[in-house]
């Protein structure tokens, strides 16, 4: 009986320390307020403006590189109401194609809707950061799967962002992509 309890235990204690490590001290511990006195400041409608190059790899469950891809990108802004489409080519051969309609608010608050998002994403432009949260549906040849995506992207001091995300199903890391984008003219 000691033993069982003695593994119960432990079980336990590893969980605990799982789910601490998991909310305290990982990619999905990030909050918009622990950038907020950091700069530059990333405004969406001046570093995502025109056309933009964005250059990226998917990782799979297990952290190996599952594709690579090019994207291109353009966004138009009339004033804090945005159409971002993106193209994007994968080392497949297989393209996608996505449109963004974004609206921002005065406090900072982002407002995401595009085809393949179910209801709307949510974010938040603060500091040098910006952070969307959204649902996204796979296409039907992927499964259709819908996924919880956490983007978080970064501006540098030279322009370029940097953006990682992950994708989750039932709270478990499916696939995490990391990317670059700066404007086309530049690359």
């Amino acid at each position: 009986m000691s033993v069982l309890v003695g593994i119960l235990s432990a079980v336990a204690t590893i969980a605990l320390f799982t789910a601490a490590r998991y909310r305290y001290a990982s990619f999905a511990a990030q909050r918009p307020a622990d950038y907020a006195e950091d700069s530059p400041v990333f405004d969406l409608r001046t570093h995502l403006s025109g056309p933009i190059l964005c250059e990226g790899v998917v990782y799979g469950p297990l952290g190996r590189v599952a594709s690579r891809f090019v994207g291109h990108f353009d966004a138009r802004w009339d004033g804090n109401r945005g159409v971002m489409t993106e193209h994007f080519i994968y080392d497949s051969g297989e393209t996608q194609d996505r449109e963004w309609r974004l609206t921002l608010h005065t406090d900072g608050r982002i407002e995401a809707l595009a085809d393949d998002v179910p209801g709307e994403g949510r974010g938040w432009q603060t500091g040098p950061t910006v952070q969307l949260c959204y649902k996204l549906r796979l296409d039907g040849s992927a499964g259709g799967h819908v996924l919880d995506a956490v983007d978080w992207m970064y501006l540098a001091p030279n322009g370029t962002i940097v953006n990682r995300s992950q994708f989750r199903k039932f709270g478990i890391k499916v696939a995490e992509l990391v990317a670059t984008m700066r404007r086309a003219e530049a690359a």
